[in-house]
């Protein structure tokens, strides 16, 4: 299961120092705007104990975990929508994630410029959004406008579609984003061919530097106006200091907590936004463990245990017979296999089973 988040921001907000960090792979990140003008795209594996647990249990040979693509896109600027910079380029690019990612700056540093000459992260959001929106509105016009005559002779599929694509025409001419409308499952179905950029989901990136001053150390109105805005329209944030992470980015954890304490380096860490993203895309992870092997796969949540099984291998969704499953910590917490089945703790599962975050997993074909 290929899924992948967007880093998107304003120039010089830290997005590829960011993307460095995370990937330990180089891409540019010079202090001036559009720089990265082609995206680049890293895999990066999912933080879990309960992998390294279960590699230790089994003394597994190969341990592979769980999976997130992130891709780093060059910086957005106002008239974006309209092709200013490199606009129409970018907003291609970020059509074909899964999720967005928002880097925004939260730190003054008079050696760093930037793009509107004043740190305001509510603003750098707002024109971000702004630029997504109108883009939105400009899909959704287009396709009122091609499913126009389908409308008037009451073709049922197109009255339908041109009911919610009203709908989003008015939450976007508000200025929210498409993911603030709720949709059923239908009208989810019926505008899922549009990519509407502002459907994704969001998560924003709040960029820290250490020895500079942030705006949440010195609690700063800036600061206060753009949590507001969190807790009102219930966004997903975590806090990262990018420049610091990626100086740090070779060390093993140890070394690297170490070096965070001493430097000063605060924020909510890789780890923790790694896992936010894997919790933004509706993910989950289960397990298949053994001598050989010891692996998280990645499925989506409520999946039905043939679904999950399709992570393996295509075929398991329509050869599936049955599972047999257990909770990792139960499992660990038995000894073994055979005690686990002994106690009653390993169950056989059918094909309504719905596969929970942390299940290990052998499935019968």
């Amino acid at each position: 299961m290929s899924l992948s988040i967007g880093i998107v921001g304003l120039p010089n907000v830290g997005k590829s120092t960011l993307f460095n960090a995370l990937t330990k792979k180089s891409v540019p990140s010079e202090n001036y705007p559009f720089c990265t003008i082609d995206p680049s795209v890293g895999v990066v594996p999912v933080p879990d104990e309960r992998l390294y647990k279960l590699a230790e249990f089994s003394k597994t040979q190969t341990t592979i975990p769980a999976v997130v693509e992130f891709t780093d896109i060059a910086g957005l600027v106002k008239g974006a929508a309209d092709g200013e910079g490199l606009g129409n380029k970018f907003l291609s690019h970020i059509r074909e994630v899964d999720a967005i990612a928002q880097v925004v700056r939260i730190f003054e540093d008079e050696d760093i410029i930037h793009v509107h000459g004043e740190v305001d992260p509510l603003g750098d959001i707002g024109v971000i959004n702004l630029e997504l929106i109108m883009a939105d509105a400009q899909t959704v016009a287009n396709r009122l406008a091609s499913i126009g005559k389908d409308v008037k002779r009451g073709d049922k599929k197109a009255l339908a579609e041109h009911e919610v694509l009203v709908k989003l025409e008015i939450v976007l001419k508000e200025g929210k984003l498409a993911n603030s409308l709720d949709l059923d499952e239908d009208e989810a179905i019926l505008v899922k061919g549009l990519h509407l950029l502002t459907s994704k989901p969001f998560m924003y990136v709040l960029n820290k530097k250490t020895g500079a001053v942030n705006l949440d150390d010195t609690n700063d109105d800036r600061y206060k106006r753009l949590i507001d805005f969190f807790q009102e329209t219930s966004a997903v944030f975590v806090k990262v200091d990018a420049g610091g992470e990626h100086e740090l980015k070779d060390m093993e954890q140890e070394e690297k907590a170490m070096f965070k304490d001493e430097m000063g380096i605060t924020g909510d860490g890789l780890d923790n936004l790694i896992a936010k993203g894997y919790e933004l895309l509706n993910l989950i992870s289960y397990f298949t463990t053994g001598e050989k092997e010891t692996r998280a796969w990645t499925t989506k949540r409520n999946s039905t245990a043939p679904q999950a099984g399709t992570a393996i291998h295509n075929d398991f969704k329509d050869k599936f017979i049955r599972a047999q499953v257990i909770e990792w910590d139960k499992l660990i917490e038995s000894g073994s296999f055979a005690s686990a089945r002994e106690k009653g703790l390993l169950r056989t599962e059918g094909k309504e089973y719905i596969v929970k975050d942390g299940d290990v997993m052998e499935f019968m074909v």
